[in-house]
């Protein structure tokens, strides 16, 4: 693949990894002390439509004992 291809794609890799973690952290510090300690099922759905695309990852996300912010 094309060096502009592959920096592009990147770029766009590390806007998800970079944004989704942002709002996991905003989620998890808004759920209040409640979350603590919880396990979490996460989903997370890429779709490119014109490339008929649709990949999904799904995992568990733990949430810290007794504190919410990371």
């Amino acid at each position: 693949m094309s060096e502009a291809f592959n920096m592009s794609m990147r770029k766009f890799l590390k806007q998800v990894g970079v944004t989704s973690q942002q709002a996991i952290e905003e989620a998890m510090r808004s759920a209040g002390p409640e979350a603590a300690g919880k396990s979490y099922r996460a989903t997370m759905v890429l779709r490119i439509d014109e490339l008929d695309l649709e990949h999904v990852v799904e995992g568990r996300i733990e949430a810290p004992e007794g504190e919410q912010q990371a």
